[in-house]
């Protein structure tokens, strides 16, 4: 019978590890609920939900962001991973940093939306659904981002 022994990393990586995994956790949630918010937005055109949409983005998805994105680089410093050519590190970097852009982008363009919405019914319907792609996509990229975290590729 083979053994096989796994590695054994110290107890002070264990913290911003799990800071960093908590951080992504909570910024895919908060995507998931603001996707569907937007996404039943949309089809009932009810500006509660755009609202919601809008909140969920600023109050959830940004400093979830926040949060992995500092304990992500508080964990690689630990690691000596800060100039490492690893795929998963690549994927998950340019994830995160591109997806900061797109957030910032979403919350304008949500803002905006619900902004309009408040002024007359019906308005803010364009920047509403841009913002769905944006989030939408997204989510996708996220989730693409955790299968390289989890998987580690080569």
């Amino acid at each position: 019978m083979l053994a096989v022994s796994a590695p054994v990393r110290p107890d002070s990586w264990d913290f911003p590890l799990l800071v960093h995994v908590l951080g992504a956790m909570l910024l895919v949630g908060t995507l998931a609920l603001t996707v569907t918010a937007l996404v039943l937005a949309w089809r009932n055109d009810d500006p509660a939900l755009a609202r919601l949409g809008y909140r969920s983005l600023l109050l959830g998805v940004l400093p979830a962001w926040i949060v992995m994105r500092a304990a992500a680089e508080w964990i690689a410093s630990k690691e000596d991973l800060t100039d490492s050519n690893l795929s998963w590190i690549g994927i998950g970097s340019t994830t995160a940093d591109g997806g900061f852009a797109l957030i910032l982008i979403s919350l304008i363009l949500a803002g905006i939306a619900v902004r309009r919405s408040r002024r007359s019914e019906g308005a803010g319907r364009g920047f509403r659904r841009a913002t769905t792609v944006g989030v939408s996509v997204l989510l996708i990229a996220y989730l693409v981002a955790i299968w390289a975290m989890t998987t580690k590729p080569v």
